[in-house]
């Protein structure tokens, strides 16, 4: 009799795209969407994206934000899953976005009102079908998930075009419940659904190979019965690619898709982080050396679309949009106490009365 046996079966045939090498020279033809205007305009974006980010962790330190993610090194990710997606569909982001929202026509002085602790930030005037960030690892899959359902449902009843709904996370995500029910959901219901990884290699202190025994993250999706592929995630074209490939998929009623883009963290977790005590000085060296920004910019030196003239006229343009938004966002009026109830209640719940009252009450008396 046949007795079989307990095996783990760990490997798969998961896919690596890459465009851009590490030197920035090109590894195959690139695709047609990547004209010199699209790749100059993702020039601009991950570099204003970067300057947010060092703006926003200098606010941070002289006690102006609370606290804030850096997205330094990871630029790539975000302004390409954005890029991908349409005006209609609906992006459900994790902390470390400042380069998607910026993509998704996210003001800079709604994102540092955000890490300021002012909720009107999360309320996103030029991306209102956007759901707000969610720092609480992993919830927002299924949150995705269930928009994802929405849009799905309504296409079905009103034969409109389906739109879809992409959710981003970190890899440390991935090893949440929520990852876990999201992809089972959306596997099953074939959902209009993308999942983007940000594959940095850290979350928080724990290493990559310290938080999954899978050989890769993408992996991860061929269990929920949901196709992968893993990208250079400092390759803007690569991810560019492979999130435009899995929304026309997912557009076409195929059901959701994953995208692992492999990056590294080049800056703390957040600023209540410091990595120096748990990673060495040598591997952040080494991951400087293929970071994306400067990746695309030799490619666009090499094909003769970018020159040290062009860099002058681009940080003078960046720093004069940066100093209007830190203008605006520092003249904005302070929105009452009890704004925090008002932006997390649609109606407010009985055991709140008292201590609504109360800080209202506070307020009025101070005002007074």
């Amino acid at each position: 009799m046949h007795k079989p046996r307990l095996q783990l079966q760990a490997s798969f045939d998961i896919a690596y795209l890459q465009y851009l090498d590490k030197q920035g020279q090109a590894t195959q033809p690139l695709p047609d969407f990547a004209t010199p205007d699209w790749l100059s305009h993702c020039h601009r974006q991950m570099q204003l994206a970067r300057l947010v980010d060092d703006r926003a962790v200098k606010l941070q330190r002289t006690g102006r934000l609370g606290t804030y993610p850096s997205t330094l090194g990871q630029e790539a990710i975000g302004v390409a899953t954005a890029n991908a997606l349409m005006a209609e569909d609906v992006y459900c982001p994790y902390y470390r976005e400042t380069g998607a929202l910026l993509e998704r026509g996210v003001e800079i002085e709604e994102i540092l009102a955000i890490w300021g602790g002012d909720e009107r930030g999360q309320n996103f005037q030029h991306a209102p079908k956007d759901l707000p960030i969610c720092v609480p690892i992993a919830t927002q899959m299924l949150h995705a998930a269930g928009v994802a359902f929405a849009l799905k449902y309504r296409h079905q009843q009103n034969n409109q075009p389906l739109q879809v709904a992409v959710a981003s996370s970190g890899e440390g995500a991935t090893s949440k419940g929520d990852f876990y029910e999201a992809m089972n959901l959306a596997g099953v219901w074939k959902l209009p659904m993308v999942f983007v990884v940000n594959n940095n290699q850290w979350a928080i202190s724990v290493p990559r190979n310290a938080q999954t025994a899978t050989q890769t993250i993408a992996q991860k999706a061929i269990a929920a019965g949901i196709p992968a592929l893993q990208v250079d995630g400092n390759d803007v074209v690569a991810v560019a690619w492979a999130v435009r490939d899995a929304m026309e998929r997912a557009r076409r009623g195929e059901g959701a898709a994953l995208v692992e883009a492999m990056s590294y963290r080049l800056c703390d977790h957040t600023t209540a982080d410091d990595a120096s005590r748990y990673r060495s000085a040598s591997e952040l060296e080494q991951a400087w050396q293929w970071e994306p920004v400067k990746r695309l910019d030799n490619y666009l030196r090499a094909q003769g679309l970018w020159s040290d003239a062009k860099q002058q006229d681009l940080d003078r343009e960046l720093a004069q949009v940066m100093e209007v938004a830190l203008t605006n966002w520092e003249s904005r009026a302070p929105e009452p106490v009890t704004a925090m109830f008002d932006h997390l209640y649609a109606r407010l719940p009985e055991g709140l009365y008292e201590q609504y009252d109360q800080l209202r009450d506070e307020q009025q008396g101070v005002a007074e």
